[in-house]
């Protein structure tokens, strides 16, 4: 009880201090349309991965099953492709399920913009367009706290 209190005041101290307004972008992608900026009022969970990224494998089946879950709530996941060939993200998601809006920037741009500096990563923005949270890499062993970082700010008032 004592550890899950103190990882509770740990998340809701990171989540409070770290807040930077999210780099705007187009969502060119199927089912979502407009700009990255429309979708305040919701929370949005970032990620950018490619195909040769190998715990990006791993964090898909994680990302399905959060957007499922939360959707209702107020979450939007949204993944950002960096492939520059269309192939291989054809290939990666034939044999990785994704039911989530893909983004592809192929050219680096939105990459840029938010100071990627591996993969996969992603950020974790609030109600109010402001980045909270970012992770580089993905574990398996940090869901729950993936989780609970989301279930957070899905509850916190706009």
């Amino acid at each position: 009880m004592k550890a899950k209190l103190l990882l509770f005041i740990f998340l809701f101290y990171s989540v409070c201090v770290t807040a930077k307004q999210a780099p705007n972008f187009s969502l060119e992608s199927s089912g979502l349309q407009g700009q990255l900026s429309e979708l305040q009022g919701q929370v949005v969970y970032l990620d950018f991965w490619a195909s040769w990224c190998k715990p990006c494998r791993k964090s898909f089946p994680w990302m399905n099953t959060m957007q499922q879950r939360y959707a209702a709530k107020g979450l939007q996941i949204i993944t950002v492709n960096l492939d520059q060939d269309p192939k291989l993200v054809d290939q990666f998601l034939s044999k990785v399920s994704s039911n989530l809006p893909i983004v592809y920037d192929p050219q680096g741009n939105i990459a840029k913009a938010y100071q990627l500096l591996g993969m996969p990563s992603s950020y974790l923005i609030d109600r109010q367009g402001n980045i909270r949270q970012t992770h580089q890499g993905f574990f398996n062993k940090k869901t729950a706290r993936y989780e609970q970082e989301i279930k957070l700010l899905l509850n916190e008032l706009e």
